[in-house]
């Protein structure tokens, strides 16, 4: 069986991350797109011979005979809503990151889909990073002992805003860098080394004419007793570090990016019969304690699973790959970090 997927939104999210990992997974194909320009209307039927496409999610969920799972890949503050009304059409969901705006709506979303017996996800991709999947697979091992501190960063030098909502939208909207991309760096230490127990953060707008943050550092105790510090930047003239993983034996540091999201952004698929994901050796992070640290391979990146583990999902009965409640929890951290910075104190979670 092949699952029929609504992807509601065509922009950045949509065309570029679901639509390709979709038309990968030999389970499922893009059958529908929601948007109401007529520019990606146009790359949407290029893109994806035979695709249904309809001007409005309304539209889609009036009707949504022939559809097995719908993707909300929409501006942020439409997220809890459209996911709302999907499951309302008896649709299991994808929902893009952040999960909503407020825990509370996430939550709401949760709840709608456990009563309707529906599958709800979250696409946190970063899972899939090749660094992250390589972090985690020294951290489980040992390689590096117990860990003390985890140092993640997304950086970025832009000096001149782009404009669009992301930058000239509030908190209302879901703007600004830690909702972007706190949303995955959270998540990654989450995943790594369990629930938060307090929060402490740095909120910045740095560049003139923006509204929402531009600069942001949190600082997180998890139950575990392991703290991560975790920045974000759109202002950082030279860039950090994308993992530094200090353990009691050893240390894990690498820097750049996972290649995906530019492989994406440059029309590949993975299934395009090229290697995907894969990190060069002279890209790859060094591990061990000074002065013996030495080069060791990086995993590949691998966000085709995403969508076959949701195929697996629905037609097998596995799970989900990404529970939602672990998406509610990342909103709690989040929230929790922007009331950190209007008070300047560490923060509960």
């Amino acid at each position: 069986m092949t699952l029929d997927v609504a992807v509601v939104g065509y922009g950045l999210a949509g065309s570029v991350f679901h639509a390709p990992l979709i038309a990968a997974e030999p389970r499922m194909r893009v059958a529908a797109v929601v948007t109401s320009s007529d520019e990606r209307a146009a790359q949407a039927e290029r893109e994806h011979p035979g695709v249904r496409v309809v001007a409005s999610a309304d539209e889609l969920f009036a009707d949504p005979t022939g559809i097995d799972l719908a993707v909300i890949a929409t501006p942020n503050r439409t997220h809890a809503a459209l996911a709302a009304q999907a499951l309302d059409a008896g649709l299991p969901v994808v929902v893009d990151k952040p999960f909503a705006v407020t825990a509370a709506d996430a939550a709401d979303v949760v709840a709608r889909a456990e009563r309707a017996g529906l599958a709800l996800t979250v696409f946190q991709n970063r899972r899939w990073d090749a660094d992250f999947r390589t972090v985690r697979a020294l951290t489980e091992a040992g390689r590096l002992g117990a860990v003390r501190r985890f140092e993640s960063r997304f950086e970025r030098w832009r000096p001149v805003p782009k404009g669009g909502w992301r930058e000239l939208g509030d908190a209302a909207d879901g703007a600004g860098l830690l909702f972007d991309l706190g949303s995955h760096l959270v998540d990654q230490a989450t995943t790594l080394f369990g629930p938060v127990k307090s929060v402490y953060c740095e909120l910045d707008r740095r560049r003139e004419g923006v509204r929402s943050d531009d600069d942001a550092f949190l600082a997180l105790t998890h139950d575990s007793g392991v703290r991560s510090h975790l920045w974000m930047s759109a202002v950082a003239p030279q860039l950090g570090p994308r993992f530094r993983v200090l353990g009691t034996e050893a240390a894990y540091v690498t820097h750049g990016l996972d290649p995906q999201e530019a492989a994406l952004r440059e029309g590949r698929r993975p299934d395009d019969g090229k290697p995907w994901g894969t990190v060069e050796s002279e890209h790859w992070g060094t591990i061990g304690a000074e002065p013996d640290v030495q080069p060791t391979p990086t995993l590949a990146g691998d966000y085709p699973a995403f969508y076959a583990q949701l195929a697996a999902a629905l037609l097998d009965g596995g799970a989900v790959p990404v529970d939602p409640r672990d998406a509610v929890a990342t909103l709690r951290v989040l929230e929790a970090a922007r009331r950190s910075a209007a008070d300047g104190q560490v923060v509960a979670v």
